[in-house]
């Protein structure tokens, strides 16, 4: 069963049309992906189904709710997260407070509670098993900064898991890692995937291939390719474009 719809979906800014009749569905506990050349829609379409942008015509249902038109802070009350392709982190806090203040009860208390966080045992606790779960167990007093890149990547995804979100949109979470890292945040993605449904855009055509059930192509703001990646390989319009040899 979706977990997330999207129907005939239309986003254009002024004269141009970014997204035209975009219909999708995210299954519960599953993968998809979402891939496409430069400038097809993709990140368009996930600002648009995460509330940064308003669609101008069409419904995106999340468990069975219209949340089309809804800000952001309200879809991510709901059950939504996402990470960004630029990460989003606070550089001068510590990994630890970093999860710390996405935790939903700290959210609600505001920034302003952090000197009494860190008397806070199980608040502590539950941050300290997130960071343990991305594979950051023994950086929990380390500074955003000073971590290495892929491990900034993992804290992102792991900012996300403390909101304790049942679906999870991930844009380019491979950006700048090299194969290391890469397979590393490939197997963080599949561990996590045990508990959530999950939505790449991964310009890695062999991360998204080896790790997602379903992939969407998009182009020219459309939906031109659905299925597994098995079935798209097989697929005319992607073999013949510059994706096929990617795929």
């Amino acid at each position: 069963m979706a977990l997330l719809e999207a129907h005939h979906v239309h986003k254009r800014f002024g004269d141009q049309v970014v997204l035209e009749n975009i219909t999708l569905a995210f299954e519960e506990n599953r993968i998809n992906g979402i891939m496409g050349p430069n400038g097809a829609g993709k990140t368009t379409c996930f600002n648009v189904l995460t509330g940064r942008y308003k669609p101008d015509r069409g419904r995106i249902v999340f468990d069975g709710e219209d949340i089309a038109g809804l800000p952001p802070h309200k879809i991510a009350r709901k059950g939504i997260a996402r990470s960004f392709q630029l990460m989003n982190l606070f550089d001068q806090y510590r990994a630890i407070e970093n999860i710390t203040l996405a935790l939903p009860e700290v959210r609600a208390r505001g920034m302003s509670m952090m000197h009494d966080l860190r008397t806070d045992g199980e608040t502590g606790d539950r941050a300290a098993a997130i960071l343990a779960r991305i594979g950051l167990a023994g950086k929990e007093n380390v500074e955003a900064k000073d971590l290495s890149y892929g491990e900034r990547r993992a804290l992102e995804i792991g900012v996300a898991l403390a909101a304790a979100p049942r679906i999870l949109f991930l844009d380019e979470p491979t950006a700048g890692l090299g194969s290391e890292a890469t397979g590393q945040i490939a197997d963080l993605i599949a561990e996590i995937r045990r508990d959530l449904t999950i939505v790449v855009i991964e310009h890695d055509m062999q991360f998204l291939f080896g790790l997602a059930d379903k992939i969407t192509v998009i182009h020219w703001g459309q939906v031109i390719a659905e299925g597994t990646p098995q079935a798209l390989q097989e697929d005319e319009w992607v073999k013949r474009s510059s994706l096929g040899g990617l795929a």
